[in-house]
């Protein structure tokens, strides 16, 4: 893989990957979200990625929203619990179009009171949205079950209460704290030349005043395992169980991602989906999910049922747990699963998008990008016994916690 890189005087880093195709991408990166919170912050780094987006110093949202949609392009942007991103796609001739307004918005926002109050309702809009979603909803209560009071186990989106109590020195302060030059990536991808994009990012980018960061993420709280059973209006039970995981710079990490394919990935074939849909049919949707974190991060699996099949799916699910820590892969099984994953990556680096943001983050995290050679290699270098031994660690019974949202 072809990559450029390039870092300013005032922190920020710049990476390009030239491809031959009508469209560009780009996006800047910025290693700040939810986890960065303070208490009384609940919300405000998903805040913050609404309102940047609601005017400047020359532009009004109108002409911010227009500046990309004119041109047939699309204008967007999101937030983790570690880190914030505002991209874009658009025709490989609006580089500098993007990039100019991608600075603009991050740099020069204004804030207005009025706008800040309309997107405050946007927002509780979307909190009420997600509650209606108990599927996605589950997945946030359960990481705050196992991070307990830790910051990581809050959502992202904050409350009502908490969103309605943020004003303009609040998010200005916020930016101030977080918004660090050292911790941000200006990602691009597409058929321009490196000379060409550093030459764009210098002009709207280099001159941005030095900021660096002076605080460290706390450590997370020691991890007790936890189970709640609680009644819910729904169509169907919902059940998430799993354990804290492997961290963004553990050895294990590519192991665990493997195993998690193995397990509960996208592939209709993987082990849960198996043995809870195609062979009992008490199962709609099923998948593992591994999330690594900063010193930290989150085994877990889920999937919806009958209330009356709860029993009977957790027993199958921990049968296929006990079957992971105590009969290495065969041979035939380890060569399968790993083509598989490297086929699924391979495949998701075509999406051009995806892949810029795959490139921005690996660079934000590690500055370092791997090519898919360097991938297989570390997929390849995975052994049966690195499986059993992190099945062992990671699918232990005894440090499972569990959450149902039991239908009543």
């Amino acid at each position: 893989m072809e990559i450029f890189n390039h870092q300013f005087s005032n922190g920020i880093r710049v990476i390009h990957h030239p491809i031959k195709s009508p469209v560009g991408h780009c996006g800047l990166f910025i290693n700040t979200g939810s986890r960065d919170e303070m208490p009384n912050e609940h919300g405000l780094a998903h805040f913050i990625e609404h309102v940047i987006f609601k005017g400047t110093k020359k532009r009004k949202t109108y002409h911010i929203l227009s500046r990309i949609d004119d041109v047939g392009g699309e204008l967007n942007a999101y937030t983790t619990k570690e880190d914030t991103c505002i991209y874009a796609s658009f025709l490989k001739n609006d580089f500098e179009r993007a990039i100019e307004l991608l600075a603009d918005i991050v740099f020069n926002s204004t804030f207005p009171a009025k706008e800040l109050e309309k997107e405050k309702e946007v927002i509780i809009d979307e909190i009420n949205s997600y509650k209606d979603n108990p599927a996605e909803l589950i997945l946030d209560d359960f990481e705050e079950l196992i991070f307990h009071n830790d910051p990581m186990g809050r959502n992202i989106l904050g409350t009502a209460e908490s969103i309605q109590s943020f004003a303009k020195p609040d998010v200005e302060r916020f930016i101030v704290n977080n918004y660090n030059t050292d911790q941000m990536v200006l990602c691009s991808v597409g058929d321009i030349t490196a000379s060409r994009i550093f030459k764009i990012a210098n002009k709207y980018f280099g001159a941005v005043p030095l900021n660096t960061r002076k605080k460290e993420r706390p450590e997370i709280a020691l991890y007790i395992p936890r189970k709640i059973d609680k009644e819910m209006d729904t169509f169907q039970s919902h059940i998430i169980l799993g354990n804290i995981a492997y961290d963004l710079d553990h050895p294990e990490r590519p192991g665990l991602l493997l195993l998690n394919n193995i397990l509960g990935g996208p592939g209709m074939n993987s082990r849960l989906n198996m043995a809870l849909r195609e062979k009992n049919g008490i199962a709609y949707n099923v998948e593992s999910i591994y999330s690594p974190y900063f010193g930290t991060g989150v085994f877990s699996i889920y999937f919806g049922t009958d209330s009356d099949n709860i029993s009977r799916s957790l027993d199958v699910v921990y049968r296929e747990l006990k079957k992971l820590r105590n009969k290495p892969l065969g041979t035939l099984q380890l060569h399968n699963a790993k083509r598989q994953l490297k086929g699924q990556i391979t495949i998701s680096s075509e999406i051009r998008e995806s892949l810029m943001q795959s490139i921005g983050k690996s660079f934000l995290l590690y500055n370092k990008v791997d090519s898919l050679e360097d991938i297989y290699k570390k997929i390849d270098a995975i052994t049966s016994e690195h499986l059993l031994r992190i099945s062992n660690e990671i699918l232990d019974e005894t440090q499972l916690s569990h959450l149902i949202y039991r239908q009543n």
